[in-house]
């Protein structure tokens, strides 16, 4: 049973509704601003782990890419090992829309907080920082210890 009742999630969920309304007024869809927010953490990527990374067929990651190159948000380069590939980069436009989305985001949580006293505050922040760190370093371990947990709660993997 799920104590949290998925609260973190809720949360960011609609603090992410919050920062998107800053996009309203771009020429830019939600699973566009993913994409970029991808390929702007993993410079130089390819299309193809860009389609594995959103879970989308490669002629639908192609189209997007090149609807957002038109669009100026971001420019493709050869990949000097293999000459059929492109590595994906973003412009400077993008990191100006993530700056504004970041501060719609940073500004939702500073409102949520606001009625929370300094001393529940700062407990909550410190139980917050080592969740992240927890789950950062379960991620780079490819979710061990969760499959692990998984199996001995319901008896089958999950890869």
């Amino acid at each position: 049973m799920d104590i949290t009742n998925r609260y973190i999630t809720k949360i960011s969920r609609e603090a992410q509704r919050y920062a998107r309304l800053s996009l309203q007024g771009t020429d830019l869809g939600t699973s566009e601003y993913e994409c970029l927010h991808f390929i702007r953490k993993n410079k130089g990527v390819s299309q193809e782990k860009l389609s594995t990374f959103l879970n989308i067929d490669k002629a639908a990651v192609a189209r997007m890419v090149a609807n957002l190159e038109k669009k100026g948000y971001l420019y493709r380069l050869q990949d000097e090992n293999d000459k059929r590939a492109k590595k994906l980069f973003v412009t400077d436009k993008v990191i100006n829309i993530k700056n504004i989305t970041s501060s719609g985001e940073s500004n939702f949580y500073e409102w949520l907080l606001d009625d929370i006293d300094e001393e529940r505050k700062k407990v909550f922040i410190n139980v917050l920082n080592e969740l992240y760190i927890k789950s950062k370093k379960e991620r780079r371990e490819n979710f061990t210890n969760i499959k692990k947990r998984d199996v001995m709660n319901y008896g089958k993997a999950e890869d």
